[in-house]
């Protein structure tokens, strides 16, 4: 790479903060069609055949970035910095053939994703779906003693699947709510950690003692599909499922039927396998809560995700390790 700042091309539309922060440091062209999930690509391909050279593309979620796209990157482009902590919508391996580091942002979301997950608990324990539309109907009769009856969380058992970063951030809100917490983990945390001594060996055996079952973990083969018919048959009938990881971690069949027949009391949803093609059964459960993807949707997340960029991508081009290159 010479001197001067490093030539980006941007393939997903970002805030005026975020933006204004990455041409700080890189000099940046902006995709005509970023709404678009092959466009940008195709457009920085015929902008590389003009002439234009790019050492690297910045993009999010809504791009993929597997074997055909990464096929059809110019020779000059060294990285690919992801404004996400998820890495599903990339494929890592031909990336590493290729030559190309790639960067994500870990980390820096994880108070506003726990936060979130927060919500999503207490939206689906004080039938939030429900009192939302009594009000905003503007069909509210007024109080009475068995209006929308919920859940108090206090006293409550969180059993949380994935004790990582965020799901230890949940662990501590959910504690500062009154809550007990449970997780099941690949491995158990050490037994002086706080909650070390709340661990489950299986989802089955923590989904048996939780009153909460909070998704905070990633997409992989172990975890795919793993809210089930199966898993479901041994929740309590109280049980919230509440998910912030990713939506393949959840069978929707499975989940609907049991949303569909009480026989669990309600979900919370933040992310949804298909989006933004949500299953439209969802719609007609009043017991589920739901949100479009929000977790990481604050000013301070969508910041420190663009410096954790910055700072990693600076670092490669310096020739230096970086703490959030994935590849």
């Amino acid at each position: 790479m010479g001197k001067g700042k490093p030539r980006v091309f941007v393939a997903s539309t970002f805030l005026p903060e975020v933006c204004s922060e990455f041409a700080e440091v890189f000099d940046l062209t902006f995709a005509a069609e970023a709404s678009d999930a092959s466009g940008p690509l195709n457009e920085l391909t015929t902008l590389s055949e003009e002439g234009m050279r790019f050492d690297g593309v910045l993009f999010s979620l809504d791009v993929a970035m597997r074997s055909e796209q990464i096929a059809g990157l110019p020779e000059s482009v060294s990285f690919l910095a992801t404004y996400s902590v998820g890495t599903d919508h990339i494929d890592l391996e031909l990336a590493r053939a290729n030559g190309l580091a790639v960067f994500n942002t870990p980390g820096v979301l994880a108070d506003s994703v726990a936060e979130n997950a927060i919500f999503l608990m207490l939206g689906a324990a004080r039938r939030a779906t429900e009192s939302i539309e009594l009000i905003r109907g503007r069909s509210w009769p007024g109080w009475n003693p068995t209006q929308l009856v919920g859940v108090q969380l206090s006293g409550r058992t969180l059993g949380i699947v994935g004790m990582g970063d965020i799901g230890e951030r949940i662990a501590a809100r959910g504690a500062a709510l009154g809550m007990k917490v449970l997780y099941h983990n690949r491995r158990a945390l050490p037994a002086s950690h706080l909650h070390g001594e709340g661990y489950r060996a299986t989802a089955a055996a923590l989904v048996e003692d939780s009153d909460v079952l909070m998704l905070a973990c990633p997409s992989t083969e172990e975890t795919r599909g793993l809210v089930n018919e199966a898993l479901l048959s041994v929740a309590k009938p109280d049980l919230l499922v509440v998910n912030i990881a990713r939506g393949d971690v959840v069978e929707d069949d499975a989940l609907i039927a049991a949303l569909a027949s009480n026989r669990i009391r309600g979900a919370g949803l933040d992310v949804f396998a298909g989006e933004p093609a949500v299953d439209p059964r969802y719609f007609d459960l009043p017991n589920v809560f739901m949100m479009p993807h929000i977790g990481s949707s604050t000013i301070e997340a969508r910041l420190g995700m663009g410096r954790i960029l910055i700072e990693g991508v600076s670092r490669f081009t310096a020739g230096e390790d970086a703490p959030n290159r994935v590849v």
